[in-house]
């Protein structure tokens, strides 16, 4: 089959031919109908090559849909053909917090070598891919696989984030979402559908801030020097209950840190490096700063039920297997508007 692989630090991926998998005792393989490309994808491949901790070669793709091809020994309660979304922060299974449906918090995965697909274990980007455990597939029910697989990150990572911050959002409230593309467009949805509260985007690209008031931005602000100034005019002062910075990076952080009401929450969510001083003097009073990591199983289930309700979709611009290399280059040059989707069997 082909595959897109990740073969040597600091080299541009590439469409190679492995051999088909065979899945073994409780294991699931799927036939690939659609694999989200994620910027966390270029974070790992500008990593350098001393403690590297994933083997090469390794099969991109932590966001996966497809349809079942073949079912290992004991996999009960799915059947050939049926179509999927991969729950991809795999974990032990039976720790406490696994117990809790929260994989993407094992507390074991680390110590027994679990990695999520296309973040150490083969991914999504395939004519076809191996699924550790049924208990990670969940049906999609007659949604369309090209706008699915990104809620597999982009739309379950948001949603964990908005879902623990929910009590600070209000009637009167106000949200700043910095990072328009990927995540944060979906994030808009999501804050649209789930809460009462005004919405403040914020992107370095005005085509970004374009694609946020069309997906239900209340207000749109360049995200330069005098971004956190406007906020503050905005919201009278007061600043934010709830802050998501999709990027992360030094710049962005900072201004979060600067857009926050008192008692506000800061959820830096994306892996941009940059970290937000947290102390007496530093923030507003009772201010807190979290880092939240991908969503449970069942916040899966729920971002596909909003899905199908039709309060989130996500805008997809879609690429065959053998223009992936490309789509990462678009990706990291920053022309693409929302998510890029491989069509591997397309």
């Amino acid at each position: 089959m082909k595959a897109l692989q990740y073969h040597t630090v600091g080299a541009a991926p590439e469409v190679v031919t492995v051999p088909d998998p065979e899945p073994g005792p409780g294991q699931v393989l799927l036939k690939v109908t659609a694999a989200g490309v994620c910027h966390s994808d270029i974070a790992v491949m500008s990593w350098p090559a001393e403690g590297f901790p994933y083997p090469l070669p390794l099969t991109l793709g932590h966001e996966g849909v497809g349809t079942v091809a073949a079912l290992g020994a004991g996999v009960r309660g799915l059947k050939e053909g049926d179509a999927v979304a991969v729950y991809g922060p795999w974990g032990c299974g039976t720790c406490a917090k696994c117990a809790e449906g929260k994989e993407n918090y094992c507390l074991r995965a680390a110590e027994l070598g679990i990695h999520p697909p296309g973040l150490g274990a083969p991914g999504s980007m395939a004519e076809y891919q191996l699924v550790d455990d049924p208990r990670h597939l969940v049906p999609i029910d007659g949604l369309d696989p090209v706008a699915t697989v990104p809620l597999t990150d982009a739309g379950l990572t948001p949603y964990h984030a908005i879902k623990r911050s929910l009590p600070k959002l209000l009637p009167g409230s106000t949200a700043v979402v910095i990072g328009a593309g990927g995540l944060g467009h979906v994030a808009i949805q999501l804050l649209r559908a789930m809460t009462s509260a005004r919405v403040i985007a914020l992107d370095v690209s005005e085509e970004k801030l374009l694609l946020a008031r069309e997906v239900g931005a209340h207000e749109t602000v360049l995200s330069d020097a005098r971004a956190a100034a406007r906020v503050r005019e905005l919201t009278g002062g007061i600043g934010a209950e709830a802050v998501f910075d999709f990027v992360g990076a030094e710049p962005t952080v900072k201004t979060a840190g600067a857009v926050a009401a008192v008692e506000g929450e800061v959820s830096i969510v994306g892996i941009g490096g940059g970290a937000l001083p947290v102390g007496f003097g530093h923030l507003p009073f009772e201010v807190s700063v979290n880092a939240p990591y991908w969503g449970s199983r069942g916040e899966l289930i729920e971002v596909l039920a909003l899905a199908r309700s039709g309060a989130v979709s996500v805008h997809t611009e879609t690429f065959t297997l053998d223009e992936a290399p490309l789509a990462y280059e678009r990706l990291h040059a920053g022309k693409i508007n929302g998510r890029a989707v491989i069509l591997p069997n397309g």
